[in-house]
């Protein structure tokens, strides 16, 4: 098990969990979509494939380095 856990956009200090919650309380179905209630990825956008992969499978806690765009 990997000691690496990426749980959050770090440049807006907002937790996948904080995503989540806004995306199901608004049917947000992408990172644009979850943009327009929640203010995060606006910078690095490292965090836009984790967010991702959290609206299809709804994992929050991440172990791995994801790198696709």
């Amino acid at each position: 098990m990997s000691s690496l856990q990426i749980t959050r956009c770090v440049c807006y200090d907002k937790t996948f969990v904080e995503l989540k919650k806004v995306a199901e309380e608004h049917g947000c179905a992408s990172v644009e979509a979850l943009q327009r209630h929640v203010e995060f990825g606006l910078n690095c956008k490292l965090c836009h494939p984790y967010v991702r992969r959290m609206l299809k499978t709804g994992e929050t806690v991440f172990g791995e380095i994801i790198t696709e765009k």
